[in-house]
């Protein structure tokens, strides 16, 4: 069989007259978008403009969901209570799905976004607050995370379709979660770098950890962050090594 892969990027994360990479380059390549719905990133107009044009290239369209944290782009932690975090993502949810009705799509997926994605991996109050706002919304999302997670598993015990998700361009530890961005090698660059080790992660199911460790990794869908210096070089990179050897590249979940 073909082995068949997504390819996303977080995207409509501008804000203002700060403008934030280069979400129509990126949209030409990727499969899937997850878009900023204006927590950690993203004005209304830039979030409808994105939504817009991955309508219009047929992307499919995923909430990048994170704390309430413009300042810090959603990379610090906070001390969210979970019933306030349950209704902060659900408030994120219908500021993206307005922006997609009026584009003729759709919010096909969730993923939380920098210390919300990283902190609900690993604790489980954070990670039970955002799948009790997926299930409340709609329990058909998907919601995106890494593999071996415990947001995965709460997912997966409240029948959320739960979707593993590896990194493009971003360092290991050897126990298969991310390196801080603080630590050395924790953000890659190189696109053939990047693209050769793509390829592996999908053919093989496995990725080197910074010490050089091989971590299994089960990924559907794997995210080129749009935001990294050269992000549309690697992005472009990756969608054609992978398309080099054989891989199809296509959503995880169906277009709407």
């Amino acid at each position: 069989m073909t082995p068949t892969i997504d390819l996303n990027a977080d995207l409509g994360e501008s804000f203002g007259t700060w403008v934030l990479g280069d979400d129509a380059a990126m949209l030409e390549v990727v499969t899937s978008a997850n878009v900023a719905c204006g927590f950690h990133a993203g004005d209304a107009t830039t979030i409808r403009r994105t939504v817009a044009l991955a309508a219009e290239r047929g992307v499919v369209v995923g909430a990048q969901v994170g704390y309430r944290d413009l300042a810090g782009f959603g990379r610090r932690r906070l001390d969210v209570a979970p019933a306030d975090l349950t209704a902060d993502v659900l408030y994120q949810l219908g500021a993206l799905e307005a922006m997609c009705r009026v584009a003729g799509t759709r919010v096909a997926y969730v993923k939380p976004h920098g210390a919300l994605y990283t902190t609900a991996a690993v604790d489980e109050g954070q990670a039970r607050a955002v799948v009790e706002a997926v299930a409340a919304y709609d329990r058909t999302l998907p919601l995106l995370g890494l593999p071996g997670s415990v947001l995965l598993r709460v997912a997966d015990e409240a029948g959320i379709p739960a979707v593993g998700e590896a990194f493009a361009d971003r360092g290991y530890a050897p126990d298969g979660h991310l390196l801080p961005r603080s630590a050395g090698g924790a953000v890659l660059h190189d696109p053939e770098e990047v693209a050769a080790r793509v390829v592996r992660l999908v053919t093989e199911g496995t990725v080197v950890a910074a010490d050089g460790t091989v971590v299994e990794v089960a990924a559907r869908s794997v995210c080129t962050h749009g935001d990294t210096p050269g992000a549309v070089a690697i992005a472009r990179a990756v969608r054609r090594a992978l398309e080099d050897a054989g891989v199809a590249v296509a959503p995880f979940v169906a277009r709407p």
